[in-house]
């Protein structure tokens, strides 16, 4: 075990997160920031071409780390359903008696990732995909097809790693970790977008709900929210995270694809879910 995951277990993860956070934002002069900016972005070699401005445009790291892409740089596809962030793609699965798969002989509950039974009982069949946000990925969540937003739930959790080493180890992961549930209506059935919060992510934010900021201070009490009037077009933004993370998507099995070709693989925000 690395040293740096030995502390994880002693040292406040929420503090740590909100503290990076903090720092990632910082705003430095000019020149200075400038450089911080592009040393960053040269470590993880991140393609700076996609960004919608400049290096120079971003006033921190942290600012650079949430950057709109061009256009341009991520054609939508025409299928109804699409991948809601670039990311590596960790499971895609059914969802079998009620258990979706974390890691080799890990699971967690469906009942306890989303927090309520309504939510569970509204999926018949459901299928899984989990979508692993590293370093290098672009960071904003998309809707993954034209969906009304119904109701979020905040549930509040720890800050554990989201990585490979924290999947195979954590039980319940993803349960455990705060998280924020996003209730669709895709084509009249549902479908649930769940940001995961995760060590060093300062904070997770909504396009659609700027009241929704998580991580603030202590931790707080779950939130559960309703939407009347909020229609999303496919490959509108969901949310972003503020440092690397995780997204899971839950679907009813009426949007079932071949899963079988997903898992291990890469996504783009944008690009069919199922190829034809």
């Amino acid at each position: 075990m690395s040293l740096f995951m030995y502390l994880l277990y002693v040292i406040p993860r929420r503090l740590l997160s909100r503290i990076v956070g903090k720092l990632m934002h910082l705003k430095l002069p000019f020149r200075l920031n400038r450089l911080t900016v592009k040393l960053f972005a040269d470590f993880y070699n991140i393609n700076v071409d996609e960004a919608e401005y400049p290096i120079g445009y971003y006033s921190s790291i942290g600012d650079f780390f949430v950057r709109r892409l061009k256009p341009e740089a991520r054609p939508v596809s025409e299928a109804m359903l699409v991948h809601p962030a670039d990311a590596k793609i960790s499971q895609a699965a059914m969802i079998e008696s009620g258990e979706l798969i974390q890691a080799k002989n890990k699971t967690y509950s469906l009942r306890s990732f989303l927090g309520a039974d309504d939510y569970v009982n509204s999926l018949k069949n459901p299928f899984f995909i989990t979508y692993y946000l590293c370093p290098t990925d672009y960071h904003r969540v998309h809707c993954p097809a034209d969906a009304r937003v119904l109701s979020v739930h905040y549930l509040p959790g720890d800050l554990w790693p989201v990585n490979e080493w924290s999947t195979t180890r954590i039980e319940s992961l993803f349960s455990v970790n705060e998280r924020v549930v996003i209730e669709l209506e895709i084509a009249s059935k549902k479908a649930f977008a769940v940001l995961v919060g995760a060590t060093n992510v300062g904070k997770m934010t909504l396009a659609f709900d700027s009241d929704l900021i998580t991580n603030q201070g202590r931790r707080g009490s779950p939130v559960f929210k309703t939407y009347e009037d909020v229609f999303l077009k496919k490959n509108d933004e969901l949310g972003c995270f503020h440092m690397g993370s995780t997204v899971v998507m839950v679907y009813d099995e009426s949007f079932l694809g071949d899963l079988s070709k997903l898992k291990s693989t890469s996504s783009r925000v944008g690009a069919a879910l199922f190829s034809e």
